[in-house]
């Protein structure tokens, strides 16, 4: 999942939020004294993982990394992520029961206020995405375009996530219906897992 499922996930738990949101530039051990982090925040990176290791296995993620693996090759999972950021941000109120505009704007408010607490090149994606309003444009086909072209032009070699919106049109209704099928599922499983890294952090 992408930056605005794994945002939702954390439950508007400031600690867990900061952690699931670095959990990219986070290597190795989140506990090594390198990182600096608080056990909220390994618990967030922890989650991050959890959330990347649930997705990835699932079979509707397959099904929709299989659609687009002509296209994307071994960057399929990256757009089908941004994909599901889609989907969960066009349903965002039926989903969760919260108004899109206002999660996105608390979020935004907890990265710069916790901005020190950022690696720096999480701080400069951050700094971006609120200046672009990424998370509010991901309902729109144009939003997720220039989010896709954006991975793309940041990716080692050809990836195909350029012209992959092509993919999200001609496939729209499938990959929906794979998405309404998996959200439920990884959200049973991050309320579990959030329960159980609370307890130890």
């Amino acid at each position: 999942m992408n930056i605005l499922a794994h945002a939702y996930l954390s439950d508007r738990h400031p600690g867990l939020l900061i952690g699931n949101f670095i959990g990219d530039f986070i290597k190795g051990d989140p506990t090594g004294d390198r990182h600096h982090l608080t056990p909220d925040e390994v618990a967030g990176v922890r989650l991050h993982r959890a959330i990347d290791t649930f997705t990835d296995a699932h079979p509707a993620v397959a099904a929709v990394r299989d659609l687009l693996h002509p296209r994307c090759h071994k960057y399929a999972g990256a757009a089908v992520d941004i994909f599901f950021d889609h989907f969960l941000a066009l349903n965002f109120q039926s989903l969760t029961g919260e108004w899109l505009p206002n999660f996105v704007s608390d979020f935004y408010q907890t990265l710069q206020g916790n901005r020190d607490r950022l690696p720096a090149t999480a701080a400069r994606m951050a700094d971006y995405m609120i200046q672009q309003d990424w998370l509010t444009n991901y309902q729109f086909i144009d939003g997720i375009d220039r989010s896709l072209k954006g991975v793309s032009r940041r990716t080692a070699y050809p990836s195909g996530l350029d012209t992959a919106i092509e993919d999200l049109e001609r496939y729209y209704k499938v990959i929906a219906g794979h998405f309404t099928y998996f959200w439920p599922a990884l959200v049973e499983h991050c309320q579990q897992t959030r329960e159980a890294l609370i307890k130890q952090s």
